[in-house]
């Protein structure tokens, strides 16, 4: 079987996304492709053609994503997926080939994407760099460890006011946290849009907003599911994003959505493995936080990529990295940093440690260890001491998570 691999045109957008719709079992809407057609970049959208017919795809787009101690250009990958008919004929791994290719010479030195399926995309070289937790807490459980002092004000504002007033609150916290992704005005009113959800309905999103001595300090929207059984309200508060610049304005937030009337359940479906609120509450045990894989990180180019981000502690290591899906990143590596840079160069001395790209590419955003990845066999310790200063060096606080599923 032939299959042509290249950019699509303008004009054959409506049919790349309805493929890409069928292929993940769904039907594409009008409403749908209008949504996407706000924030995609066709020059990045790659289509998989069977002689006339497109079989396959996969896009990206152009992000500075925040690594730690600094910002760095990623590729976000997305709208991956292949017809029912081309499964198992290599499609995929053609079109991962010619995106990797595509990134690397636009000089992106990390792409990233959040699975469908945990066991795709290790062997194109992407590590699981990221965590997220769900979150099912009972609103009667909910009470935190001491007494609550609100201190500000909540209040409820429209849609347009509300993503005005949130953007410089969503970029001063996301400047903190390795894993984050810039957003334009653009990509935040993507972000919460209330169209597009595979509803019959939109989903009419709630924006609240948590005023401090300076103003909108932290901020939450969501979503309540109306639920009740026997005339009896147990409503569902799904919560989409809840964020704040100081502790206080933080609980203050939390405090808020527990506190909505006609409540049964709290949930999230995104939150940071390392959730505050599991310290706020009385009963931590309540709120149910389950784990599961977030970002995934491909190292595209590993000098630059590492070079690309702080470090916790000053130090040196020698890595030898295996790549057999981009060849262009095999070899030694030689990497001196600190809190204020790195450098790193190809070097013939001995290495230290060894991995694959997709170990390096895990422990990028200092959020897994290697000593954790050497515990399963999938990195080898070649000089002795060499994890303790290696994880020394990489381990980054917070821990990375990116709230915004592209």
């Amino acid at each position: 079987m032939e299959i042509e691999i290249r950019t699509i045109a303008e004009e054959e957008y409506d049919s790349y996304f309805g493929m890409l719709e069928t292929s993940f079992g769904g039907h594409a809407r009008p409403e749908d492709i209008e949504r996407e057609r706000r924030v995609v970049e066709i020059g990045r959208c790659l289509g998989a053609f069977d002689g006339p017919e497109l079989v396959g795809g996969a896009s990206a787009a152009s992000f500075l994503m925040t690594v730690p101690g600094a910002e760095i250009r990623a590729a976000g990958v997305t709208g991956v997926g292949v017809k029912p008919t081309h499964r198992r004929r290599g499609v995929n791994s053609a079109l991962m080939r010619r995106q990797l290719d595509d990134v690397r010479a636009a000089g992106e030195p990390v792409a990233v994407l959040f699975a469908s399926e945990g066991g795709i995309y290790g062997r194109f070289g992407y590590g699981m760099g990221s965590f997220m937790c769900s979150m099912d807490l009972e609103r009667e459980r909910s009470a935190f460890v001491r007494g609550s002092e609100p201190g500000g004000r909540v209040r409820l504002l429209e849609r347009a006011a509300a993503l005005e007033a949130f953007l410089p609150v969503y970029d001063r916290t996301r400047r903190e946290r390795p894993g984050m992704i810039r957003l334009d005005a653009t990509w935040f009113e993507y972000r919460f849009a209330e169209e597009g959800h595979h509803e019959p309905e939109p989903r009419r999103y709630f924006y609240a907003a948590h005023e401090g001595a300076e103003g909108i300090d932290g901020y939450a929207v969501y979503h309540v599911k109306s639920e009740w059984p026997d005339s009896t309200p147990r409503n569902e508060l799904q919560v989409e994003e809840a964020v704040a610049l100081t502790p206080g304005a933080y609980a203050d937030v939390w405090r808020y959505l527990l506190d909505v009337d006609l409540l049964g359940r709290v949930t999230g479906w995104n939150r940071p493995m390392d959730e505050p609120l599991l310290h706020l509450l009385a009963e931590p045990r309540r709120l149910r936080l389950t784990l599961r894989d977030g970002l995934w990180v491909r190292l595209v180019d590993v000098p630059k990529a590492l070079e690309g981000r702080r470090y916790a502690a000053e130090g040196r290591v020698v890595l030898e990295v295996r790549d057999g899906f981009c060849p262009w990143n095999e070899g030694r590596y030689e990497l001196e940093g600190g809190p204020d840079g790195a450098t790193c160069r190809s070097t013939r001395a001995e290495p230290d440690l060894a991995c694959t790209a997709a170990e390096l590419g895990a422990t990028y955003l200092g959020g897994v260890s290697f000593r954790q990845l050497q515990r399963v066999g999938r990195v080898e310790e070649v000089r002795a001491g060499a994890l303790a200063r290696a994880d020394a060096i990489f381990t980054w606080d917070p821990a990375p998570w990116c709230s915004f599923m592209f």
